[in-house]
């Protein structure tokens, strides 16, 4: 989503000091997948450039986020502890989470299978130490049976924690959102129910911080609504109705000349709102069904994509009000090669997309649509649900298999390195200063040059 959201060339939200230099919520400080002050190596294999590897506990898929000398990640640690056991029929196709993969998933995902969790998780916050990757600490925001369970590629910790470099944002979705100091301390915490996802495939949206606001999305299939609270009591601010299918998207914050509103991704509709009131500023239908990637945004224009059983890709024009669809508020739309599960990334006028999970990439020129390339096939990798992310003059692309294509930033394609892991990843990377942190199936990696 949107913290401290800033964008890069124009900004649309100034971050909190220092944000830059870090990672601090999941697609970056810029809220684009672009890192602008990162310059992380070329290249790296499981014995090289590895400054550290630790085993995590548990699983989860969500990026890790990182500001000063810590690396925060969420898990959920299985503690062998048996509920009631009552089986669900396995869904059709679903979609993953989309921060996520999961352990047992192939390349590209496939069909889902969701059974009644029986198993007591503790859902976790880890504080690693950047320098040597220690633990520092580690606190359980709640140990309970899910009430239901999840899409195979994904897991119970999809959501990716935030932070202002003060208060760190944990979300659980249906366990919960929880307010840490830096240090572990819990300030408050808030219990929004339970979600009944479609077909149970389970969460995934990350909370979104902006200034003194928190904003949490709630679309499932009950009664949704979008809600706003105080960053420092957990007090609501506001909370407005919505009406769509599950989702997945985070939000992203876009600051329209002084007035910040809230960008919301869906599937029935795009929608925008007031971040001070919860109103509704503007709406658009066109996305397809399952919309999971997050927007991204410059100045004056907010994209918006997705992928399942169909392609669409926006450009909107921000500052308008009432109904968009089929007006000049879209300056641009495409719909072909547009991503199922990862986010776009927006980097130096660039927007890059993959096509569904599969490693085919395109890119735009984002101000105008011109097609600089599209459908090219990455050749080593085998599957995404990694969004793209970009630092320097490159672009990183991340396959489920470890696998990890660097690419010259630009309107060509030019493969510059091909690095492997052991282990197989679907967490988006972190980049921040000359380090790059890969959240494995197993292990969380910081990549540095040695």
């Amino acid at each position: 989503m949107a913290a401290l959201l800033a964008m890069q060339a124009v900004h649309a939200a100034e971050p909190a000091a220092g944000a830059q230099q870090f990672w601090p919520q999941w697609r970056g400080p810029l809220a684009t997948g672009a890192a602008p002050l990162a310059d992380p190596p070329l290249e790296w294999s499981e014995t090289k450039n590895v400054k550290w590897k630790v085993e995590l506990p548990g699983f989860g898929t969500s990026t890790p986020v990182i500001w000063g000398g810590r690396v925060f990640i969420l898990t959920a640690v299985p503690t062998g502890r048996k509920g009631e056991a009552i089986a669900s029929e396995p869904p059709p196709a679903a979609p993953a989470s989309p921060n996520s993969g999961e352990r047992r998933g192939r390349a590209g995902g496939g069909l889902g299978r969701s059974e009644k969790p029986t198993e007591a998780y503790q859902f976790t916050v880890v504080c690693l130490d950047r320098k040597t990757g220690k633990t520092l600490w580690q606190k359980v925001a709640r140990e309970e049976v899910p009430h239901e369970g999840h899409h195979k590629d994904h897991g119970f910790a999809s959501a990716s924690p935030v932070t202002d470099g003060q208060h760190l944002l944990a979300y659980f979705g249906s366990r919960g959102l929880y307010c840490f100091d830096l240090d572990g301390n819990l300030k408050w915490e808030k219990d929004f129910g339970d979600m009944q996802t479609k077909n149970s495939f389970g969460e995934g949206s990350s909370p979104g911080l902006f200034g003194n606001t928190v904003v949490v999305v709630w679309d499932h299939d009950g009664d949704d609504f979008i809600v706003a609270l105080d960053k420092t009591t957990g007090k609501e601010l506001w909370r407005t109705p919505r009406n769509d299918d599950t989702g997945w998207s985070t939000p992203l914050v876009i600051d329209n000349q002084g007035k910040p509103q809230i960008v919301v991704n869906a599937t029935r509709k795009v929608r925008s709102y007031d971040l001070a009131t919860g109103k509704q500023v503007w709406e658009c239908a066109g996305q397809t069904a399952n919309a999971i990637p997050s927007p991204v945004a410059t100045a004056d224009t907010v994209y918006l994509t997705s992928g399942f059983r169909g392609s669409a890709l926006f450009a909107l024009r921000f500052d308008c009000t009432g109904d968009l669809a089929g007006t000049d508020a879209i300056r641009w739309s495409y719909n072909k090669n547009t991503p199922y599960v990862p986010s776009p990334l927006l980097v130096n006028g660039l927007l890059y997309l993959v096509a569904g999970n599969n490693p085919i990439l395109s890119c735009f020129d984002a101000k105008s649509g011109k097609v600089n390339f599209e459908g090219e096939r990455l050749e080593g990798l085998f599957g995404i649900y990694a969004s793209p992310v970009a630092a320097k003059d490159r672009v990183y692309v991340f396959g489920r298999e470890g696998t990890c294509l660097v690419l010259k930033q630009g309107p060509t394609l030019e493969i510059l390195a091909t690095n492997k892991l052991d282990d197989k990843t679907d967490a988006s990377l972190a980049l921040a200063g000359n380090e790059l942190f890969v959240r494995g199936h197993q292990s969380l990696y910081c990549i540095c040059e040695q």
